[in-house]
């Protein structure tokens, strides 16, 4: 395994990482390519999910927002976030959509903790639009392949878990 010191953030080959927009992937390389005649040290990143290679220049690595998966205090807050109530927003949907994906985005599990926790439906209340379970669908996607990284356990167990935390509390 190697190990390659990058501006400020040292990540090794095999490592799970987060980028926000794609959310976890794991680091395959870290290796020297040539472009337009410069050579470039790049972090190879494979979202296995998606079907998907990244490859992000050490040094753009901090402006991109990359980042190492989270720590226990913040997924104990993020897991706070999901106990919380339900925030009703008077916007319209699509500025509330526009909200949601930006904190989806992000790549904060608080913020997307956030989103899951506003857009959360038990069964025996009303459905949710078309867009908003799509929404919803993708921060809990989000969310729990970093949940399923920290805790060490499947992606279907982080799910079950996440549904734990929000069907106990919303039934109290």
């Amino acid at each position: 395994m190697s190990i390659k010191k990058l501006p400020s953030l040292t990540f090794n080959t095999g490592e799970y990482v987060v980028y926000p927009t794609h959310g976890v992937g794991k680091v395959a390389d870290i290796a020297k390519q040539n472009i337009a005649g410069t050579e470039l040290e790049m972090l190879v990143v494979n979202f296995d999910k998606d079907k998907m290679t990244l490859r992000i220049p050490t040094t753009k690595i901090p402006n991109v927002g990359l980042r190492k998966i989270s720590d226990n205090k913040t997924m104990e807050e993020a897991f706070n976030t999901l106990r919380g109530k339900a925030k009703i927003r008077k916007n319209t949907w699509s500025r509330r959509q526009q909200e949601y994906d930006n904190k989806i985005n992000s790549g904060n599990p608080i913020a997307i903790a956030e989103v899951i926790r506003d857009l959360y439906r038990s069964e025996n209340i009303a459905d949710q639009s078309y867009s908003e379970r799509q929404m919803y669908e993708q921060a809990v996607e989000r969310l729990a392949s970093e949940v399923s990284i920290y805790s060490n356990c499947s992606i279907e167990e982080a799910n079950k878990k996440l549904n734990d935390i929000l069907s106990k509390e919303k039934l109290a």
